[in-house]
């Protein structure tokens, strides 16, 4: 099947409405009946601006970044995008067509 791999990057302690905008993001997609994403977590890494955030053992809740990562549809990609548009989400995204599949009759 083809489809798309949405990844929307930001720092963890990003958020929105008051909610992380990682978990904002996958409850908002889970409303839309989108039937799966998930939140990676990195060791370290820096933006746009150069800064190096990195996480250290004694810190608790970090400014590391974090990618929030979609299969989907174009269709469904687009209404995500839309939302976070409307929503004046502030966030880098990649959109790569892909193909995608179950083995052995997988769920």
């Amino acid at each position: 099947m083809q489809g798309i791999a949405l990844r929307i990057y930001m720092h963890e302690n990003r958020r929105h409405h008051g909610v992380l905008l990682y978990e904002w993001l996958l409850e908002q997609a889970k409303k839309m009946g989108i039937h799966g994403g998930s939140a990676f977590r990195a060791i370290a890494g820096y933006g746009r601006h150069g800064v190096l955030h990195e996480q250290h053992f004694f810190e608790l809740a970090g400014d590391v970044p974090v990618v929030v990562e979609f299969i989907v549809t174009d269709a469904e990609a687009e209404r995500l995008l839309e939302l976070a548009r409307r929503e004046n989400v502030h966030a880098f995204y990649t959109r790569s067509t892909m193909e995608f599949g179950t083995l052995n009759g997988g769920r």
